[in-house]
């Protein structure tokens, strides 16, 4: 479940521990120190969740949460508040404020990638019903809606659905899709990876193609 991550807290070592394993997991993590700074990267390029400290040094978390969720492009932005403060009250002004969730400091960084990735499993839109692939007509389909893929991009998702569960190296994925002769960077293989997800992202089927770091994609039926 790859996602951008907007990190917010005045602390560096939050962003360097916290932001290391986010991107361990697979995310791409941009950060800042301050709401100003928080302000600017989401009007440049709005992330897909957020978690923000309760004490930054130009405006409290509570009263950014509340920003956001005034404005319609960021009402739904899903936000998880950090804060130094284990209060019942706290957790329930911030929960009240818009927070998703609350994550109290200290905390442990398997925690921290849990609650993230609980709260974007909860934002994010059901699937259609039904991941369909016909292979004669070269049309997939997602319940009634047809999904518009390359030539490329259909035979990947074409040969990771004949193979669901299975992890196939970028290596296996060229000789297999673009065939044995064809002499392309690796890379190749993610930039086309990339391409699938975002035409399977409006129907919420791109979490579907599971990268396993270290080894390759693999495709997992809903």
């Amino acid at each position: 479940m790859a996602s951008q991550v907007l990190l917010i807290d005045s602390d560096p070592s939050v962003h360097q521990v916290l932001g290391h394993n986010l991107r361990q997991a697979g995310h791409a993590v941009c950060g800042t120190l301050d709401a100003a700074g928080a302000l600017a990267l989401i009007d440049a390029a709005p992330p897909d969740i957020v978690l923000l400290e309760w004490d930054l040094p130009d405006e409290s978390g509570l009263a950014l949460i509340r920003r956001l969720r005034a404005v319609g492009a960021t009402a739904e932005l899903p936000l998880i508040m950090i804060a130094a403060r284990a209060a019942e009250q706290d957790k329930v002004l911030a929960l009240e404020a818009g927070a998703d969730d609350y994550l109290t400091k200290p905390f442990g960084v398997r925690e921290a990638l849990a609650r993230v990735h609980a709260v974007l499993r909860r934002r994010r839109p059901a699937p259609a019903a039904g991941l369909r692939i016909d292979p004669g007509t070269q049309r997939v389909m997602a319940g009634t809606r047809h999904i518009a893929l390359g030539r490329v991009e259909f035979r990947l998702l074409n040969f990771l659905m004949q193979h669901p569960q299975r992890v196939h190296t970028r290596s296996q994925l060229l000789d297999h899709v673009w065939g044995i002769d064809a002499y392309l960077d690796e890379r190749t293989v993610d930039a086309h990876v990339g391409r699938l997800r975002s035409a399977l992202q409006p129907c919420g089927y791109d979490d579907h193609i599971e990268t396993v770091r270290g080894s390759g994609y693999r495709f997992v039926p809903a």
